[in-house]
Parts: C-alpha cells; sequence; structure tokens
C-alpha cells in the first residue's frame, strides 16, 4: 500500500444502507476534495442491466457464474461522473430505474457476483485521490483506506428521499413501495454470507437523518488529514 506522502490523494470511503445520502454526500465531498467520485454500486447495476437483457435467472449459480466472467464490466471517473461501460458499451443512463435497483439487490448477494468485481473496485485504489461510496468499501474492498465514513438514518427519512429521487428520475413509485424496497433491500444485505453491510471497526458513524447534505460534508472534513 502507498503512504499518504506517495499518493496523489487519501482514500476515503463511504458505505451505509440505501437512501442515507451516500451517493450525493460522495459526489459532494469528492467536488470539495478535488478527488475523484466512485460509485462501486453502479457495477452492480450494470450485472443487473445485463442480466435483465439475457433473462438469466439470479438463483441459476452456473449461469452467474458463467456471465460475470464473459463479460467486461468497468467505470470511468471523470469530472465528478461515475460513467458506466459493459463490454465498451456505456449504460449510465439505463442504471437507476426501480427494476435495476430491486435486481442489482440480488445481484449483489451473490458471492461469485461480488468476488469477480472486488478486483475491479480495488484497482481504484492505487493513486488515491477517490471518494468511493457502496456497502463494504471500508470492511472489504478498501480496508486499507486512509479514512472510512458509515452514513445512515432513519427509514422514515430514507423513505423520502429515495421517493424524491424517483420522481426526479421519471420513475416515481408510491412511498409504501419505496419503504418496503428498502426494509427488503436492509435485509438482504445486513444478512447477506458476503460482505455483510456494516460500519468497519474504524469508521466515523455518521446520522444525517436531521443534516443537510453540507451539513454531512462538513462533519467529514473535519476528520480528514489536512482539512480539518
Amino acid at each position: 500500500m502507498k503512504t499518504f506522502a506517495q499518493r496523489r490523494g487519501l482514500l476515503v470511503t463511504i458505505d451505509g444502507p440505501a437512501g442515507a445520502g451516500k451517493s450525493t454526500t460522495a459526489r459532494a465531498l469528492a467536488s470539495r476534495l478535488g478527488y475523484a467520485y466512485l460509485d462501486t454500486g453502479a457495477l452492480y447495476r450494470a450485472v443487473a442491466w445485463v442480466v435483465q437483457r439475457t433473462g438469466i435467472d439470479c438463483a441459476d449459480v452456473k449461469a452467474m457464474e458463467a456471465l460475470v466472467s464473459s463479460i467486461d464490466v468497468h467505470v470511468s471517473l471523470e469530472e465528478g461522473v461515475t460513467r458506466t461501460f459493459v463490454d465498451n458499451q456505456e449504460i449510465t443512463a439505463h442504471l437507476r430505474s426501480p427494476d435495476i435497483s430491486r435486481l442489482a439487490s440480488a445481484v449483489a448477494a451473490l458471492p461469485h457476483v461480488r468476488d469477480r468485481l472486488l478486483p475491479i473496485q480495488a484497482r481504484y485504489s492505487r493513486e488515491g485521490g477517490i471518494v468511493a461510496e457502496g456497502r463494504d468499501m471500508g470492511t472489504r474492498v478498501f480496508p486499507e483506506a486512509d479514512v472510512k465514513f458509515f452514513l445512515e438514518a432513519d427509514l422514515e427519512t430514507r423513505t423520502i428521499r429515495r421517493y424524491q429521487e424517483t420522481v426526479r428520475a421519471g420513475h416515481p413509485e408510491t412511498q409504501g413501495d419505496i419503504r418496503r424496497a428498502i426494509q427488503e433491500r436492509d435485509a438482504n444485505d445486513r444478512s447477506r454470507a458476503t460482505a455483510p453491510l456494516k460500519p468497519a471497526a474504524d469508521a466515523v458513524v455518521i446520522d444525517s437523518s436531521s443534516l443537510t447534505v453540507d451539513q454531512v460534508v462538513e462533519n467529514m472534513m473535519a476528520w480528514i488529514p489536512g482539512h480539518s
């Protein structure tokens, strides 16, 4: 691992459950630091997109293993945006529908998918200067990260935030459906055998329920060496 002095910047991770504000906060923090923003969830959404298009059953272990072994999934970090590609086709615009979100949850619970995507994610730690957000960044993907955060919020706050996101994206759902989907995602993420959702032992836990994005970022900045 590179030392702080050898890197061009620190490696910062933000983990947390659905709707806690990870993506918005990570983008804002990356912008504040002048770092790249890495949305690792986009990789799982990309696999879900392929699964949806091919009609493969996620429960078919051999088919899923063959699928993730045969496709080239990667992201490009440019100007604060994580652009996502499958076999050199950009699919960024297709990854935020409710159907893809639900399928990504099932895909992310599969150990062979997580194992396949682990080295793809880990390669982005080599140069530093990155804010990476996901659900196992500080515990499994980047255990050597310089600063780790775990962002949480109460269920009702997360439901409202996710509802507002779906409206902006043009895929509105009822708040009841969204609440149930978040509860299901929480259960899946926290109970999966491989890299369950939980704060890293050395993570700073922040409850964003009553905080604005700017307030969360200010809180995080106080924990980042050289920026307090």
